[in-house]
């Protein structure tokens, strides 16, 4: 555990565990996270390395896909086998027969398996300062293979917290193919708070406005807000429209009396993220959330134990004042980016704890990041109950009841992951989101729209990514089997399968092969890299001496 004083700890999860004073006044735009991380010691990992000569190939002047099964994304049942025809970093053509081999053609035999779009996982972060508290950052490359490794091929980082000049350039480098990573669409971290004015907040119009335009000179495509004076945020949203950046917001429980979904809808954002705000949208009987009066927000455990109870204190599924909420957020084309997932812990915490995947994909440091400490965000399970869980549990049916209405009603409704905090491992993660969004009430080809189309629509990318048609990038993923049948197939771990004919046991699925961009991946020999670059992170810091906490961490 690196050796850090407790003031140190303190205003680092100030900020990164991103509650909303979140600004240092030396810091430039979107850069707060790194400067706050600098001021702490906590080293950020160092950019990607270049990609190898054996990482992914192509693009090639003509790639076929021949045989496959095709979920397209756009809603279509399965169809197939047909033969999808690349030309570079483009899909040309889908056919029903296989086309006439010409020379200098690649060809991929798609004979069972499924093509489907590359996944794009609309809320991200790269990686976390404060997992600096826990050990060694996760490296960029670990994340990036990951996400390869599951099929994505687009991500929104919101917030950018590892600094966004590093995000910036980590988005260019892919964007180059210099280095083995997604698409990468960057957001700043607005710094705004509610009317505290502590030095570095942003609480004007004009201020906000000037930031706004500051990051986007920088490179940011949005920007990711938690709170703030009415003033400021309105000047965000309005800032962002005309500067044609996207917005996304986790509606702070410091601020959301004053700024609720249906508030910041009716001013432009265009997503919400997870779930805060909106439930106190719909309140009825009360303006504010019952909070116990030794209640603690600062304290984790408070924090997400009464949060499970926050869903059945709102209207009642199918009142009038929840259809009419669902209704005007569907006129004002807002999405909801429910990230489900990375909330499952709060409903059965061992399940989350123990999944097959840590053992051998988990960089250390994050496992250790994990685990209960008051000192870390999302490590808040230091006594978590029966009783919160059930509470979770019955929180997470009021909560998927409304986003299945919102999907019904014509809502857009995008997968997201927020890995790397709460047992949540990149990749991993957001094939898991998948599952509950199934339990949800969605079929599973709405499923994969949430996780393909509607995330292109978000971020602006539909004209490009998000589906597999002609005319589109080409971003593919192939499995064997049919996934559509079984998310389970999607985890890089694969899903334990019993052949009753033959009695053998054993795995099968897992993405075989990444496209991304034209460019072909091995989809098992990323996962295997990461593998080795976990061993190889766990022999150091088994060679490494521990040096003890101070006395007052």
């Amino acid at each position: 555990m690196r050796q850090v004083s407790m003031l140190n700890v303190f205003y680092a999860v100030l900020f990164l565990s991103l509650l909303p004073i979140a600004a240092l006044a030396e810091s430039d735009p979107g850069e707060e996270g790194a400067t706050l991380a600098a001021n702490l010691g906590i080293p950020l990992p160092p950019i990607a390395p270049e990609r190898g000569g054996g990482e992914g190939q192509g693009p090639f002047d003509r790639l076929v896909i021949d045989r496959v099964m095709l979920v397209d994304g756009l809603g279509s049942p399965p169809r197939g086998p047909v033969s999808i025809v690349i030309e570079q970093d483009t899909i040309v053509a889908i056919t029903s027969r296989p086309p006439a081999p010409i020379d200098n053609e690649i060809r991929l035999d798609g004979r069972g398996k499924t093509a489907l779009p590359g996944f794009v996982d609309a809320h991200v972060h790269i990686g976390n300062p404060l997992q600096g508290l826990a050990g060694p950052i996760t490296p960029p490359e670990y994340v990036f293979k990951l996400w390869l490794a599951h099929g994505i091929t687009t991500v929104r980082d919101v917030g950018s917290v590892m600094g966004l000049d590093w995000t910036v350039k980590h988005a260019e480098l892919s964007d180059a193919g210099a280095i083995v990573a997604p698409r990468i669409i960057p957001y700043a971290m607005f710094p705004g708070a509610s009317g505290t004015g502590i030095g570095g907040v942003v609480t004007a119009d004009q201020p906000a406005r000037e930031w706004v335009r500051a990051v986007k000179r920088k490179g940011a495509k949005g920007v990711k807000l938690r709170g703030g004076t009415r003033e400021a945020l309105s000047a965000v949203y309005d800032e962002t429209q005309r500067q044609g950046m996207g917005t996304a917001s986790h509606h702070d429980q410091n601020g959301v009396y004053d700024m609720n979904v249906l508030d910041s809808a009716r001013l432009g954002l265009d997503s919400m993220e997870h779930w805060y705000g909106l439930p106190e949208a719909m309140f009825t009987d009360r303006t504010i959330q019952h909070y116990p009066a030794d209640y603690n927000y600062s304290d984790e455990q408070w924090r997400f134990g009464e949060a499970g109870n926050l869903w059945l204190q709102s209207a009642d599924p199918g009142s009038t004042t929840w259809n009419d909420t669902i209704a005007e957020l569907v006129a004002l084309d807002f999405t909801l980016v429910p990230t489900f997932t990375i909330y499952e812990a709060n409903r059965d915490v061992m399940r989350a704890r123990t999944a097959e995947w840590h053992e051998q994909y988990t960089w250390p440091a994050l496992a250790t990041f994990f685990q209960p400490d008051p000192h870390l965000h999302g490590s808040y399970h230091f006594d978590w109950t029966t009783t919160h869980e059930v509470a979770w549990r019955h929180n997470f049916t009021r909560w998927m009841r409304f986003v299945n209405d919102f999907k019904n009603a014509g809502g857009r409704v995008a997968a997201g992951s927020d890995a790397g905090f709460i047992y949540k491992v990149y990749g991993f993660a957001f094939i898991r989101e998948l599952e509950p969004l199934q339990e949800a009430g969605f079929h599973p080809l709405e499923v994969i729209q949430a996780a393909t189309r509607n995330g292109a629509e978000l971020l602006g990318l539909a004209d490009t990514v998000g589906s597999i048609a002609p005319g589109k990038s080409a971003d593919i993923l192939l499995v064997d089997g049919n996934p559509v049948a079984n998310f389970k197939r999607l985890y890089g771990t694969g899903h334990m399968y019993l052949d009753r004919e033959t009695g053998e046991l054993g795995r099968v699925g897992g993405v075989d092969t990444t496209i991304s961009r034209g460019v072909v991946y091995d989809a098992k020999a990323l996962l295997a890299d990461v593998g080795q670059m976990v061993a190889d992170a766990r022999g150091q810091e088994e060679a490494t001496p521990v040096t003890g906490a101070t006395a007052d961490h």
